[in-house]
């Protein structure tokens, strides 16, 4: 099974930007699709944005809280994903968590996210 290792997480202030990145141990070429997934306290765990492999590329979907504020993006030759997040609000606060669909695949143990003044 590959390995899902996120980083990036940290405190920000509301309206700034932090760069989350998914680093696997092995090959992601072979995931159909991958996500990042946020956990807030007291919260169950949520969809943020998920990347799919198509044939003539890939197709992206977000939750309706970050469209436009998120973008999901994924290297292949890195063995990496990223969620770029701009303009960061309070009720984006959670642990984020990598989770890579296809044949030894799985999640990652997140990173925290804080999003106060």
């Amino acid at each position: 099974q590959v390995q899902l290792v996120e980083s990036g997480g940290g405190l920000v202030q509301p309206g700034g930007s932090l760069r989350l990145s998914c680093a696997a141990s092995g090959n992601i070429f072979n995931f159909y699709a991958m996500g990042w997934y946020r956990q807030a306290p007291g919260n169950q765990r949520e969809l943020v944005a998920r990347i799919k492999r198509i044939s003539s590329g890939s197709i992206t979907n977000y939750a309706d809280s970050v469209k436009g504020r998120f973008t999901i993006s994924r290297d292949n030759a890195k063995n990496t994903m990223y969620l770029q997040m701009n303009s960061l609000k309070s009720e984006d606060t959670g642990v984020y968590l990598c989770k890579a669909d296809g044949p030894g695949g799985g999640w990652g143990k997140g990173t925290l996210v804080t999003v106060s003044s």
